[in-house]
């Protein structure tokens, strides 16, 4: 018998084990959200049962890969440099992080609690795609800019810009978003300008949606004209919404967004 090893993953927006041969070929993935395991070889059918036996529960699912969907082979198609799919929230953060070398007495640096409230927010709107969303994280605009995350769903196109509070208080004040004592920012005019550069290279309406994670206290004297504010605990209620797209409409949204070419005209 092979020893066949099981790797986490996450593809798509999915998690993802997947079972490969000691050479690396795969021959099965396991999907926990659909609990279904798709071979690529017949052969291999019992090993790979033995091999996922820890991390199955209930009944299971055994069969060849499912059907590709429209947006799926519109990936396949994708240069993998052009495929925005894989980008996780916070993505050229944590770049930029991983290539720091700390000093022992440097500043405080607040871009590890930004990356952080990137990775809450991207994972709760991560958690939407059961109810038939498609999300991308860290898209990337003409010149420095990007969008936090892209959510397009039942309910329409969402740009979400991410706000970390750290447990202080957050004052909304169009344009100007003010965290605890530190400058007050125009997260507001940088997030409706993302979202109408995201609505001309889609061709299609866009909403925009102020994300502030662990605020302490959160203000809003008067609501901003057109941005939906919400904390990151607040985010599963966008999947209650729907009336706006078929799931068609989804597909062909996403396969358009999730290529990075299609950004060079925003």
């Amino acid at each position: 018998m092979s020893a066949l090893r099981v790797t986490p993953a996450r593809r798509g927006g999915r998690d993802r084990l997947w079972v490969s041969l000691p050479d690396g070929r795969s021959v099965a993935w396991y999907d926990p959200a659909g609990n279904r395991i798709s071979l690529l070889s017949e052969g291999y059918e019992d090993e790979v049962l033995d091999a996922l036996a820890p991390y199955v529960t209930g009944r299971v699912t055994v069969g060849p890969p499912p059907v590709p969907t429209a947006s799926e082979l519109a990936r396949l198609a994708l240069h993998p440099d052009d495929d925005l799919a894989p980008n996780r929230p916070g993505e050229v953060l944590r770049g930029v992080l991983d290539g720091l070398v700390r000093h022992r007495f440097a500043r405080p640096d607040p871009r590890p609690a930004e990356l952080a409230a990137q990775q809450r927010v991207g994972d709760a709107l991560d958690g939407l795609e059961g109810a038939g969303w498609r999300v991308l994280h860290c898209v990337p605009l003409p010149g420095a800019a990007r969008i936090d995350h892209l959510a397009i769903g039942p309910a329409g196109v969402f740009v979400v810009r991410t706000v970390a509070a750290r447990g202080r208080r957050v004052r909304i004040a169009d344009p100007v978003v003010a965290v605890g004592r530190a400058e007050p920012q125009p997260h507001l005019r940088r997030l409706r300008q993302a979202a109408d550069r995201a609505a001309h290279v889609l061709a299609t309406g866009v909403r925009p949606v102020l994300a502030v994670a662990g605020p302490g206290r959160l203000e809003v004297p008067r609501g901003p004209d057109g941005v939906t504010v919400l904390r990151d605990g607040e985010i599963p209620s966008l999947g209650r919404l729907g009336g706006v797209l078929k799931p068609a409409e989804v597909d062909s949204l996403y396969a358009a967004a999730r290529d990075r070419r299609t950004w060079l005209a925003a």
